[in-house]
């Protein structure tokens, strides 16, 4: 968390801009004599359109962060006016977890709605909301909304200068072969499972297990993956219960102190997102203590009461994933690095298109996109490289593979720097040393391909007059293919021996 790189110090910004989004919705609720409901319902919409629009343009943030109280609000409505009716509520409550989950399908903005409107939901719980209170909370949520979009694209746009690199699609499928469509029936099952265990153990916050159990499931590809984010989530959990007894509940809600703690808890909650999901829940645990201390309700017993209902909902997620049409981690981690290999071709293509003369090729794109695919892979087989791991061998290989990955990325980040250059001029060489490359890339992606088509990529080609550019661009391809040939064992393809220079 203290170590890992961080370029351009763009986390520790948006981090901090979190906070003065958060701190805008809730000054201006406090100053309009709102009541304290709805000041934590605005600074809750606050933090949510900031935490979970991350579309690829600025534009289509906007319309992201405009469109979600036309989501949430009317969830919100719906769970205010159900709330004398349990059974009711209890139903439509696992309506929006499926609709939530399945929406998904629709990219960064689908999941952002769906979390939008799940919170909606979620946050009438926290909160006891009656349909009476109804409009004061709309007012807030919009309130919060647009605090967050007047900081974001307004005060301080860092989207505009940094743009967050295009999320790379997942697997494809139709029906419940679709990710969507079959983590929506598992989030279900699991909340149903949550929702029943947590209502047996507390009758009045059985809600905070229905939400472990949701958020468990974002972000989350194979049963692997679901697993270890729930021991995450119950690990983090822990010891911001313990932090929460040492800080949260001496404070007895006042005012002043919660308020700045509250504001530490919003930072650390951004700037650990990326890094760590055990320190991010340790933020949103002391931050919801917090929130109960100015709610007048906190004690220790409560904190404890939060831990056994993050257990029952990791339990829920577990139970899901494992009866449920699961996907095993090695299917899932095998897409995601197809689809980085995939990304290694296209990168090593367009620069040498454009170290070829073409002004059009851009590896630029590409490079984003395998840099996305690296971390949906480290996420996929984090399960296999956890230390708790027992399978040694599957271990050996998965840290292999990131090892190969994490040089291939390295290379053609070069090369992508070498191809922006204005000196770039036509070589044969380059042609063929991409064709290589691509030759390469297609045996690891086809294991037991023979090796018939190395002999026209490997064909001689005319040699000009020694260029500086031209002889780094050759080595930084040549390192490519020394990067690819050390995936051969792992993935069980067949890549071609780098040629020498």
């Amino acid at each position: 968390m203290f170590m890992a790189p961080d370029p351009g110090r763009l986390r520790l910004r948006v981090s901090a801009r979190a906070v003065l989004g958060v701190g805008l919705a809730v000054a201006v609720t406090t100053v309009a004599g709102l009541p304290l409901p709805a000041v934590i319902a605005s600074g809750l919409a606050a933090l949510l359109a900031l935490f979970t629009v991350v579309d690829p343009t600025v534009r289509r943030q906007a319309v992201t962060t405009a469109v979600l109280p036309l989501v949430g609000l009317p969830v919100l409505a719906l769970a205010a006016a159900l709330h004398g009716a349990p059974a009711l509520r209890d139903a439509a409550f696992l309506a929006v977890v499926f609709c939530g989950v399945a929406a998904r399908r629709w990219a960064a903005r689908g999941n952002a709605l769906g979390i939008f409107a799940f919170m909606m939901f979620f946050a009438a719980q926290f909160l006891h909301a009656l349909p009476a209170e109804l409009p004061l909370l709309s007012v807030a949520v919009l309130t919060g909304v647009l605090a967050a979009a007047l900081v974001r694209f307004v005060g301080w746009p860092l989207e505009r200068r940094d743009p967050p690199p295009a999320a790379p699609a997942p697997p494809g499928g139709r029906g419940l072969a679709r990710p969507a469509t079959r983590q929506a029936f598992q989030a279900v099952v699991a909340c149903a499972f949550a929702l029943a265990v947590g209502q047996a153990v507390s009758g009045e916050r059985w809600y905070w297990a229905v939400g472990t159990a949701w958020w468990i499931f974002v972000n989350t590809a194979s049963r692997g993956e679901t697993l270890v984010r729930g021991f995450r989530r119950v690990l983090g959990t822990g010891c911001g219960i313990a932090a929460g007894q040492v800080v949260a509940v001496p404070l007895h809600g006042a005012p002043a102190p919660t308020a700045a703690l509250v504001a530490v808890c919003v930072f650390g909650i951004f700037y650990t997102a990326a890094l760590s999901y055990s320190w991010m829940m340790v933020f949103v645990t002391l931050m919801a203590g917090l929130l109960y201390g100015l709610l007048g309700v906190l004690h220790p017993g409560l904190l404890t009461l939060r831990l056994e209902q993050t257990a029952v909902g990791a339990i829920g997620a577990a139970l899901a994933v494992a009866v449920v049409l699961p996907v095993t981690t090695h299917a899932a981690s095998d897409a995601w690095v197809r689809g980085a290999l995939e990304c290694v071709r296209q990168c090593a293509a367009a620069s040498a298109r454009r170290l070829a003369g073409d002004p059009a090729a851009d590896p630029a794109p590409h490079v984003a996109e395998l840099e996305s695919a690296l971390v949906r892979l480290r996420m996929s087989v984090a399960p296999l490289l956890h230390p708790l791991s027992p399978l040694r061998a599957r271990r050996a290989r998965a840290r292999q593979i990131m090892v190969g990955l994490d040089d291939c990325a390295r290379q053609v980040r070069g090369l992508a720097e070498l191809a922006a250059d204005p000196d770039a001029r036509h070589d044969a060489r380059l042609i063929t040393a991409c064709r290589r490359v691509e030759t390469a890339v297609g045996r690891l992606m086809t294991p037991g391909a023979d090796a018939a088509a190395a002999a026209e990529s490997a064909a001689p080609a005319a040699h000009p007059a020694p260029h500086p550019h031209m002889d780094r661009a050759l080595a930084q391809l040549h390192d490519l293919e020394r990067s690819l040939a050390t995936l051969a064992a792992p993935l069980g393809g067949h890549a071609a021996a780098p040629v020498r220079a």
